[in-house]
């Protein structure tokens, strides 16, 4: 793999699974890492200084215009070799009932969680499929691929009920997946729909079971295993597939 983009970097799983990468013996020759916030960012920002390869963008997911020049920036550094991997991570989540659920919540979770991993797959779509040209003899990242950071929550079999913006929102990207598996596989590029697992995050709480370095390791170790066979399933950071 020589080359990956991680959206939502700065903090929490994101910004874990970064560093679980750059302590990597065979790290990307770039790595692409984006935040929205630079107040929220400074250990990302601080990274950047350490790590030469690391490529930093203070970019908005729910901003789609500014992709494109987003996309040329990345291009330009790339350079002609392709992006192997597209990992979309940034997300937000509202814990709310049938009660308390707003249309402002469902419209950002829904802008966040599903629109912005499909228009910035949509985006990058060239330099994925450039990677997967260049690299045809090998398989899964190490070609080309789209992993998109979904939840157990997205399950409608194992639902609980509830959380209805930041569940559909996930089970909506999860078709979006599948939808990606079925049309990319003339090009070689596969798609994943990844459970990081429940972890100690702003997000998971502090009763979760995980922490953000023990998952980030684990989701690294399985990201790295994943071959053509892979493409299309919706799993959890062991390699566990989960129900649809």
């Amino acid at each position: 793999m020589k080359s990956i983009l991680i959206t939502g970097a700065n903090r929490g799983l994101g910004l874990g699974f970064l560093k679980a990468l750059l302590q990597h013996p065979n790290q990307p020759e770039h790595i692409f890492a984006t935040y929205r916030d630079p107040a929220k960012s400074q250990e990302l920002l601080s990274l950047e200084k350490q790590y030469k390869h690391l490529h930093t963008y203070k970019i908005d997911v729910t901003d789609f215009e500014a992709y494109q020049a987003f996309y040329e920036e990345v291009a330009k550094i790339l350079d002609g070799i392709g992006l192997n991997l597209l990992y979309n991570n940034a997300g937000v989540g509202y814990f709310n009932n049938l009660r308390n659920t707003t249309s402002e919540d469902l419209n950002k979770t829904y802008k966040i969680n599903f629109m912005a991993p499909i228009l910035l797959t949509q985006t990058f779509y060239p330099l994925l499929k450039l990677a997967a040209e260049k690299n045809s003899t090998l398989q899964g990242i190490h070609r080309a691929a789209v992993i998109n950071i979904s939840s157990e929550e997205a399950s409608i079999k194992d639902s609980y009920g509830g959380n209805y913006s930041y569940r559909c929102s996930k089970a909506a990207l999860n078709a979006a997946t599948k939808s990606m598996s079925i049309d990319f596989q003339s090009d070689k590029i596969i798609a994943i729909s990844l459970h990081p697992g429940w972890v100690r995050t702003d997000m998971g709480g502090s009763c979760a079971p995980l922490s953000v370095q023990e998952s980030s390791r684990k989701v690294l170790k399985t990201i790295l295993s994943f071959s053509d066979k892979d493409n299309g399933r919706y799993l959890q950071y062991d390699g566990t597939d989960l129900n649809w």
